[in-house]
């Protein structure tokens, strides 16, 4: 079976997942408070459904455009933009009849529900995987450094001891994701000559790490060795061969994978100077990257005797605490991401359908599976969350402001709400989709 087939059936597997727990989140309210529900649908029935059925009030069914899914409640303004409805007088069975609290519980059950379903999937994970995790002495060549970190005193080499004097468990995560997202302002360290120093970072690292495209700051280094060329690539036309072994670049040592890769990317000439080894004799090749400052080398990272990894089990209880404490950590790091988004960098960086099935591996794997599951349910919820009209969001913005000024927003006014709200999503799904679609041409 194919790579894009795997990722593919993840990606729909997970997705309908979601959808169908994030609209059973509006459900169940909504039936508890007596009200109406007409139609639950896994995605979207554009004209025709794959299939359909009545039980009692309520059509289920399976539509033919996967991209969501949506529950149809009596008496409410959504993207059906039932108009004809709403002129009628309210029913008590509708939407608009119950008490604007009652409302606000069912637009927060999609959200409720995939929050809960991500600390779920996290204590399962916990309880059945446990974790890795590795401590400073674990990666024995310490670690490559982005370049914009050796300014602040950091080197090649240094082996992580502790962030704002605090021991790490899982220093190769961690540490990144203090860096990107977290409030770091001091390293401990351990240069490859032994000295130990502690390393002052300003509040913007972050940002300076984004801006500069280092990412991740640090790098457990590892084996490097060359595995293939790929066709027609600058490297292949220079004249590289496989079974070369790269030696230096622009005549600094390669000795790790992390060696290869600062070369490259933080080459000062346009045609970068790579020294081989072929047989008994050292030759330079010069290589022009592409325009994503790519070579065309395929390499093989291998771990062996370069870093050890441990394993930690968990009991059930601790699989509870630290279940809560993982989607804590990810509904807090995935919010911090906002910040970089808002950026040209950022924008460019969105992606569609394609780049999120791109996360999930080429082989099946269930442990990456549910944590890919649960981190999309974090995101589903948040992004649920913004202010936007047509979004759980945007209906929760204006129960709140009816709940405290008293007011309720007139229907024609949620009416085209509701439509400027449904073109800023389309105009996002078409922006992130188009970022896919260009790169996959261009890249």
């Amino acid at each position: 079976m194919s790579v894009i087939l795997i990722k593919g059936a993840q990606l729909l597997l997970s997705l309908s997942i979601l959808v169908i727990l994030h609209e059973l989140g509006h459900f169940i309210p909504a039936k508890a408070f007596k009200t109406r529900v007409e139609k639950f649908y896994l995605f979207f029935d554009v004209k025709f459904s794959l299939f359909k059925k009545k039980i009692g009030e309520t059509v289920y069914g399976i539509g033919w455009l996967p991209l969501g899914g949506y529950v149809k409640i009596s008496g409410m303004i959504d993207e059906s933009m039932d108009t004809e409805q709403m002129a009628k007088e309210p029913q008590p069975w509708e939407f608009r009849s119950k008490p604007a609290w009652q409302r606000l519980i069912i637009m927060l059950g999609g959200v409720t529900v995939n929050f809960l379903l991500a600390i779920v999937l996290f204590i399962i994970m916990l309880s059945v995987w446990g974790t890795t995790y590795l401590n400073k002495d674990d990666v024995k060549y310490g670690y490559g450094v982005a370049k914009t970190l050796e300014a602040y005193g950091f080197q090649q080499g240094d082996k992580i001891i502790a962030i704002n004097d605090e021991p790490l468990e899982d220093l190769t995560i961690d540490v990144n994701k203090y860096l990107m997202f977290r409030d770091v302002a001091a390293i401990k360290v351990e240069h490859s000559n032994g000295a130990v120093e502690t390393l002052s970072v300003p509040e913007d690292i972050g940002s300076q790490l984004f801006a500069a495209g280092d990412l991740p700051a640090f790098q457990p280094r590892s084996r490097f060795q060359l595995d293939s060329i790929a066709p027609d690539s600058p490297a292949e036309k220079s004249g590289l061969l496989a079974q070369d072994k790269i030696v230096a670049v622009n005549g600094k040592p390669v000795t790790y994978f992390t060696d290869f890769t600062y070369g490259i990317k933080n080459s000062e000439k346009d045609a970068i100077e790579l020294q081989v080894e072929r047989g008994s004799e050292t030759i330079t090749l010069s290589v022009t990257p592409n325009e994503d400052g790519k070579l065309g080398v395929i390499t093989t990272k291998t771990d062996e005797d370069y870093i050890t990894y441990n394993d930690k089990t968990y009991t059930f209880a601790e699989s509870v605490t630290g279940g809560f404490n993982q989607a804590y950590w990810e509904i807090k790091d995935y919010l911090s991401q906002f910040k970089y988004i808002f950026t040209k960098k950022g924008a460019q960086g969105i992606g569609g359908f394609a780049a999120i099935g791109n996360m999930f591996p080429a082989v099946w794997n269930w442990q990456a599976f549910w944590y890919l599951t649960a981190f999309l349910s974090i995101m589903l919820g948040v992004l649920n969350l913004l202010p936007i009209p047509a979004l759980d969001g945007g209906h929760v913005m204006f129960l709140l402001y009816e709940m405290v000024s008293g007011k309720k927003p007139g229907d024609k006014f949620m009416e085209y709400a509701q439509m400027v709200g449904f073109f800023i999503l389309i105009g996002l799904v078409l922006f992130a989709n188009g970022n896919d679609i260009y790169k996959a041409i261009f890249n």
